[in-house]
């Protein structure tokens, strides 16, 4: 009895573990200009060329630890249905400059137009660290 309790919990895990694939948050957008940073200051090679980035808030800065770090996110919901399908890889160059900040990740313009249709608002997001 007990090793069929085993089993059926082990293939429960494998069915629905690779169905939670990271943390829940919010996003916003923040505009420039994005120098100083931080990071690295006036640095411009902070910066990824695709223009994919984010300042971090308190609970993911970690002392300045998230530094260079990089999350995979999507849009999950927000008002007005304005997620595109869109999965993205974000850079965490700054930390957010509102405190508290409003969000969990605050994304450059470019990076929060690529996962909202709608600008300007604040979106749930899916993100884990990659």
């Amino acid at each position: 009895m007990m090793l069929n309790l085993v089993i059926l919990f082990m293939g429960w895990l494998c069915v629905f573990s690779p169905a939670v694939m990271g943390d829940i948050g919010t996003a916003t957008s923040y505009d420039p200009p994005y120098i100083p940073t931080k990071c690295k200051g006036y640095d411009q090679g902070q910066f990824p060329e695709d223009g994919l980035f984010a300042a971090a808030s308190n609970g993911i800065w970690d002392n300045g630890a998230a530094c260079n770090r990089r999350y995979q996110l999507r849009c999950i919901s927000g008002p007005n249905r304005p997620c595109k399908d869109e999965s993205i890889v974000v850079k965490v160059v700054d930390i957010c400059h509102n405190n508290p900040c409003p969000a969990t990740l605050a994304l450059s313009k470019k990076a929060f137009d690529t996962i909202s249709r709608i600008p300007n608002v604040k979106v749930n997001i899916e993100y884990i660290q990659i």
